[in-house]
């Protein structure tokens, strides 16, 4: 197991409407399918993964977009944290095991 919790991210109703009205493919995420992971210091409870969320849900909100789409332009404007629950069903698991023999890498290094 390693020193880390994960936050699972999968796009909601909101967001699911934001995609499809980008254009008229009828294509969008699938909500089951590739959710989102991102690792965050270990926790001891729920209630101190919610307030490591809320400082990160900014940049979580911004990658999810990207995700989609790359205009900016078509990103909402003025985000909340509250938008931000609205727009994403979020899993916490404290339970992160690394089955893998090498390190871990960090490509943004």
């Amino acid at each position: 197991m390693i020193n880390r919790c994960a936050i699972i991210v999968r796009p909601a109703k909101p967001y699911l409407e934001w995609a499809a009205a980008l254009d008229d493919s009828g294509i969008v995420p699938d909500p089951d399918q590739e959710p989102s992971v991102y690792l965050i210091p270990e926790i001891d409870d729920e209630d101190d993964a919610w307030i490591l969320i809320e400082s990160a849900y900014d940049t979580i909100f911004e990658a999810e977009l990207w995700s989609w789409h790359t205009d900016e332009s078509a990103f909402p404007k003025n985000r909340t944290f509250a938008m931000f629950r609205r727009w994403f069903t979020i899993t916490i698991s404290s339970c992160i095991h690394d089955l893998c023999e090498g390190p871990l890498l960090d490509d943004e290094i």
